[in-house]
């Protein structure tokens, strides 16, 4: 049997937002599993829909680079919030962004070997990493082109702890295309369209949403109806275009695009540290170990 953790314990009501003993005793019913903790939570109906691999975790910065037609969304790693928040971090950002988008690279190993004013990204990062003390790592990037008929849309938020990158075809409107990305980086859908959501995506939600309905007590044959409902809430929840516009409740972001004349063709939305581990210090044990040394 897994060991249950405190950490674990709240990690997963950081997710789900239920009490300390519902989660104890989910993670000592799936063994530690804490995917399949959400999922005994939703089933018993304790927690909304968490998004199981957000686990917000690693420090830096993503960024957003406009050339023209082309542009790059990419995320680099410090240890601490402190060091993102770091000129010479911040102005690393800068030019590895620029480089990646000048070369072009096709995969995160291209980008390493690029060449900067001041030498490979690989070699840049080693020498940034050296003077400000902290592990920094290029963790990932995306490079996106559009045609001259179609509007980027930029969005840095909180300073680079979010960066959103869509592509809105059929209107050069670059604000409303921002606006779009204002939208992404706050409400996270997933899809752009309902239309892409897999198969297995949705027997999993339905499976789910049919135990929730079942312990709730609900008669057999009004489940299945039940079921409906709620599965079409969850399409509209995580799919972009049937979304309440942020900045216009009573509208969907599909009809927003479309008064501008455009769609919405992709977009990349890029968290600092989604799906890593997050590094924890013991700060009495680190504080003891310095007085300890210095004796």
């Amino acid at each position: 049997m897994a060991q249950v953790t405190a950490q674990l314990v709240k990690q997963l009501r950081d997710m789900t937002g239920v009490g300390m003993m519902d989660a104890k005793k989910a993670l000592v019913q799936v063994e530690g599993d804490i995917d399949k903790a959400v999922d005994f939570l939703r089933e018993a109906g304790l927690a909304k829909a968490a998004k199981k691999a957000d686990r917000i975790a690693a420090e830096g910065i993503t960024n957003v680079l406009v050339e023209g037609n082309r542009a790059v969304i990419l995320e680099v790693n410090a240890e601490t919030d402190f060091v993102a928040k770091n000129d010479k971090f911040q102005a690393l950002v800068k030019e590895v962004s620029e480089a990646i988008l000048k070369a072009n690279p096709a995969t995160l190993e291209e980008a390493l070997e690029v060449e900067t004013p001041n030498g490979k990204i690989s070699d840049v990062i080693a020498e940034a990493t050296t003077v400000i003390g902290e592990k920094i790592t290029l963790r990932r990037f995306e490079i996106v082109e559009k045609s001259d008929a179609d509007a980027f849309g930029a969005y840095l938020h909180m300073g680079g702890r979010i960066g959103v990158l869509t592509v809105v075809e059929g209107t050069t409107d670059e604000s409303a295309a921002k606006d779009v990305s204002m939208h992404i980086a706050a409400i996270n859908p997933k899809y752009i369209d309902r239309s892409q959501v897999s198969e297995e995506e949705l027997e999993h939600e339905k499976k789910v949403l049919t135990e929730q309905a079942l312990n709730e007590g609900k008669p057999a044959n009004i489940v299945e109806k039940m079921i409906a409902g709620r599965l079409n809430k969850f399409l509209a929840e995580i799919s972009l275009n049937d979304q309440p516009f942020v900045k216009d409740p009573d509208q969907t972001v599909s009809k927003f695009v479309t008064s501008k004349g455009g769609k919405v063709k992709l977009f990349h939305r890029y968290e600092v540290g989604e799906g890593l581990e997050k590094r924890v210090d013991n700060f009495a044990e680190e504080v003891m170990s310095q007085v300890n040394a210095s004796k």
